[in-house]
């Protein structure tokens, strides 16, 4: 069914509810590469408040990608909860919106809607919405989850430990990981990108790590974001799994292009489940996210980025994870051209996530060849934890030498919790102060911390 809005004595007329929402959408690269974005600023204008006054019951009516073509339209609608849903059912997107900045939404009321909101109306009311919006509803949200430790309370800020390596050099992570726990890092997840994903590799990095973690008697996870078929091969092999990894998107045929399915996600959760490596909590999945992902394997379906990648969101949510985030800025400017487009994303997909209840966390970075700079990222990541984020990353030099890319550092992370009076998981924090760490940049390793890890010397 058609929408149309008139603004400044021109009417526009959007085909459907794909189109309208791609027409509404922020200014971004990919949506324009894509052919999908607004024409004019006029054009985005009319579409936002036509956007404004659909009412939410529409997204219910109409699919943006064909119920019988796609697994995860059929997830999203098979799942949705109508009882919940009806608290909001007589609002339109613009109603949702004053709703949601409005102090009835308060965190138990955001996380009795959860189940009724489809990710498509999550997108929509982003689309209306200013950066300060999209900053004060999510720090309304709480989602925790747990494994060895508890993430997400409110007044926390967890970082993963990215010791990342060229050639998966076990001294070289080993030493990466040291790095990170002396500057009070690795409380979301001690988890490497490995530079080969094969099982033997994987299984070599897990059982280095977990040996870390062991002998430091460590309240956190370790993982390999090795590809899910890959982690099954190695629980498979009696290897020490903590999570399962994967990549996902918002549309079957994307998720194809990953190398997964619905199914797959399904039994690496359990195969996970099996080995009750838990101590507080069986949330056991780690997905990662972003904006462009549909578009670059041409799985998009006609729909908008940002529709696209909330649409993973509800991927992500069927699977109970510990962690998700978005790496927002790493698939390159061909999707999100600068600084301002990133920040717009990064804020975007941090609202969605958090509002659909996931343990959202974000990767605040970008390509050398991206209009992009360290103070694009300092500014996102103090939104970002203004917001309420769950956890960002924890890079050496915020330079990953093996992925190649520019994200943060553990001295952002210091500098995050320090800004904003943030602490660490509570179960770390403990563990930091039991070992002698002070969560500042420390001047020698403390006694806690030796004897050297795996074959390093102090």
């Amino acid at each position: 069914m058609p929408h149309a809005h008139t603004i400044a004595g021109t009417r526009y007329v959007f085909a459907d509810l794909r189109t309208l929402l791609a027409r509404a959408s922020p200014f971004r690269s990919g949506d324009a590469l894509a052919g999908l974005a607004a024409g004019s600023a006029s054009e985005r204008v009319a579409a936002q408040c036509a956007l404004a006054d659909l009412p939410l019951a529409r997204f219910l009516d109409e699919a943006v990608v064909p119920y019988e073509a796609d697994e995860v339209t059929r997830l999203i609608l098979d799942r949705h909860d109508r009882r919940a849903f009806a608290a909001i059912a007589g609002l339109t997107v613009g109603g949702l919106r004053d709703w949601l900045l409005s102090p009835a939404a308060g965190p138990d009321a955001l996380a009795a809607l959860r189940s009724g909101l489809t990710p498509e109306m999550a997108a929509a009311v982003s689309k209306i919405m200013r950066l300060q919006d999209l900053v004060a509803v999510a720090a309304k949200c709480r989602v925790v989850t747990r494994f060895r430790n508890t993430i997400g309370l409110p007044g926390r800020l967890s970082v993963r430990l990215q010791p990342n390596h060229p050639t998966d050099d076990e001294k070289g992570v080993a030493a990466s990981v040291l790095d990170g726990l002396l500057l009070g890092a690795g409380d979301a997840v001690i988890g490497v990108n490995p530079a080969t994903d094969s099982v033997p590799a994987t299984m070599a990095l897990l059982n280095m790590l977990d040996a870390v973690r062991e002998r430091y008697a460590i309240p956190t996870q370790t993982c390999v974001l090795a590809h899910v078929t890959t982690s099954l091969r190695c629980i498979e092999r009696g290897a020490p799994v903590d999570l399962v990894f994967q990549s996902i998107g918002g549309t079957e045929a994307v998720n194809r292009s990953f190398g997964c399915s619905l199914a797959l996600l399904a039994e690496a959760q359990d195969a996970a489940l099996s080995l009750r490596r838990g101590s507080l909590g069986e949330d056991v999945m780690y997905f990662e996210t972003g904006q462009g992902s549909a578009l670059s394997a041409d799985a998009h379906h006609g729909v908008d980025q940002q529709t696209i990648e909330a649409r993973a969101y509800a991927v992500a949510r069927a699977y109970a994870p510990l962690l998700v985030n978005t790496v927002v800025g790493f698939i390159g400017p061909e999707y999100l051209y600068d600084g301002k487009q990133i920040t717009r994303a990064g804020l975007e997909d941090h609202f969605c996530g958090k509002l659909l209840g996931l343990p959202m966390g974000a990767d605040v970075c970008y390509t050398n060849h991206a209009e992009a700079d360290q103070d694009d990222m300092d500014a996102l990541l103090t939104l970002l934890g203004v917001a309420g984020v769950t956890y960002v990353m924890g890079v050496p030099g915020a330079d990953d030498v093996m992925l190649s890319y520019q994200s943060t550092s553990f001295h952002d992370a210091l500098y995050l919790r320090g800004a904003l009076g943030l602490r660490p998981a509570p179960e770390f924090e403990a563990w930091l102060d039991r070992v002698g760490v002070d969560g500042a940049v420390p001047e020698r390793i403390p006694s806690g911390l030796s004897p050297a890890l795996i074959g390093l010397e102090p």
